[in-house]
């Protein structure tokens, strides 16, 4: 059995996710080597020192800290995207949600490295390398389902279920502390130190019947969400392939998901008994690649690369790899500074998908042609744009965001922030969509409504403290209504209970 040691992973720039993924997720043995190869049925004990509530705290709280993290990859576009092939494999297997039905969050981090992870509560992580490494829909859906079936089977409560919640909210500690090796490094040396000694103190050595049991499940919701399922072993047999490279290391995605002969067999056992379907790619598969691919380095050098990659690209015959190298262009345009050039390109890819691929808009390409308004102070044009888009793709967040941010740079502040009103009410945590309702009511010189947004934009972030500062300065201001002030007294007092619940929480009480 591979040991899990976190000092390989803590190492790379991305240490926060990958600690997490060690020391956190899925392949995690607490008690003993023994408890967690055997793999009991979850019972009374797992569920009163890790209940699905329990779960849900830590996978939350651990969220917000790698959402503060700069690699974390904050795009509208890229995270609906990895959402849809989440939420289609769900579809299929409901129960997967657990009893809490949870609301999955699946999110993509900015590391080259192949590696996936899934948090306690039902949060997936993708790393960017794994994106651009995938060949396929149906590999990338492989990964997302395995994962799922971690969260399903609740591998963390089952491997930390003799511990008691203490010893849970030290780990999860010692997970944010991890966080700050990428401000210091000093820091980080430390944190390494840490992790070692708690390697070599609770044996965390990874669970070959945790992954049996996760390519199990995922199989299963691969076959039934309609992708193919020989998608699980080429990827695997690419990464096996591509270990021999790493001489005496090995690769992330096969240190955290340990491969062996026996766990290859059963995947290619188990897919025998499911009749061959053939999934078509979708056009988003190709454009989310690219548009991957441009977020891995937004370095000028970075850039100029990736456009090369881009142009090199363009040689191929497939429709697919021409569509996404056109709107790599495009993007890498628009990150360049060069609105009119990445107009024209994005025109370029626009013709393409309605002659090659008969599809008459792309909620990928709306996304961008949005940007590319805004960046040439277009704001009209991007109203425009943003209120067809809105129509045609109603559920998409990302476009709701971008038409209230044009509404407000054209000058459209007060509708804006009506339209934001109404979206809030319909999706109360939409963090963002309070940072732009605090922008619209700057814009109209609503000092105590803007505090009072931001408030509830940083008590959605996790960071109670910062939404009673809000609070307080929208008490002070000028224009602070007799409503408004009671509306702030009872925020307040809601947020101090959660703040004193956290602080009780945080010391183990």
């Amino acid at each position: 059995m591979a040991s899990a040691f976190c000092i390989p992973l803590i190492a790379h720039r991305t240490v926060a996710v990958m600690f997490i993924l060690i020391c956190a997720a899925q392949s995690l043995v607490w008690p003993s080597v023994a408890t967690a190869q055997s793999l009991p049925s979850l019972g009374d004990t797992e569920r009163e020192y890790l209940s699905p509530q329990m779960e849900r705290k830590l996978g939350d709280r651990i969220m917000r800290e790698i959402k503060h993290n700069p690699d974390y990859l904050d795009d509208a576009p890229v995270q609906e995207y990895l959402e849809s092939i989440g939420n289609s494999l769900l579809a299929t297997k409901p129960e997967a949600r657990g009893e809490m039905q949870y609301d999955f969050f699946f999110f993509a981090v900015r590391d080259p490295v192949l590696n996936a992870f899934a948090l306690p509560g039902g949060y997936v992580g993708v790393h960017s390398g794994l994106i651009l490494a995938a060949q396929t829909e149906s590999e990338l859906a492989s990964v997302l389902a395995h994962e799922i079936g971690h969260v399903a089977q609740r591998h963390i409560a089952r491997m930390l279920g003799n511990s008691k919640q203490d010893s849970l909210i030290s780990l999860a500690s010692l997970i944010l502390g991890a966080l700050a090796i990428s401000a210091s490094p000093d820091a980080g040396m430390g944190i390494i130190a840490g992790g070692q000694g708690l390697a070599a103190q609770r044996q965390l050595d990874f669970s070959r019947d945790a992954e049996r049991e996760a390519d199990r499940i995922g199989l299963d919701i691969l076959h039934r969400a309609g992708y193919e399922t020989t998608g699980m072993i080429s990827f695997f047999g690419r990464l096996q392939q591509a270990s021999r490279a790493y001489s005496d290391a090995v690769p992330p995605y096969l240190r955290s998901h340990p491969l062996t002969t026996e766990r290859m067999a059963d995947i290619e056992a188990r897919t025998r008994d499911f009749r061959y379907r053939q999934h078509a790619d979708s056009v988003d598969f190709a454009l989310i690649q690219a548009r991957v691919r441009v977020l891995q380095d937004l370095s000028a050098q970075g850039l100029r690369d990736t456009a090369d990659y881009f142009q090199r690209q363009l040689m191929q015959n497939a429709s697919s790899a021409l569509l996404g190298a056109k709107y790599g262009l495009a993007f890498v345009a628009l990150k360049q500074g060069d609105a009119a050039r990445a107009q024209l390109r994005l025109d370029e890819v626009r013709a393409m998908l309605k002659q090659s691929f008969n599809k008459p808009r792309d909620v990928v390409l709306d996304s961008l042609g949005i940007d590319i308004r805004m960046a040439a102070h277009q704001y009209a044009q991007a109203v425009a744009e943003a209120d067809a888009a809105r129509d045609a793709f109603p559920f998409s967040r990302g476009i709701a965001h971008q038409y209230a941010d044009a509404l407000i740079a054209a000058g459209r502040s007060e509708q804006a922030a009506a339209y934001l009103r109404d979206q809030i009410q319909l999706y109360r945590e939409d963090q963002g969509a309070y940072q732009l309702l605090a922008k619209a009511y700057n814009a109209q010189g609503k000092d105590a409504q803007q505090h009072m947004a931001l408030a509830e934009y940083y008590a959605l972030g996790g960071s109670i403290p910062a939404a009673l500062d809000q609070l307080s300065i929208a008490r002070r201001a000028a224009d602070a209504s007799f409503y408004d002030l009671s509306i702030i007294d009872g925020r307040e007092r809601d947020m101090r209970a959660q703040r004193l619940e956290e602080l009780k929480q945080e010391k183990g009480g």
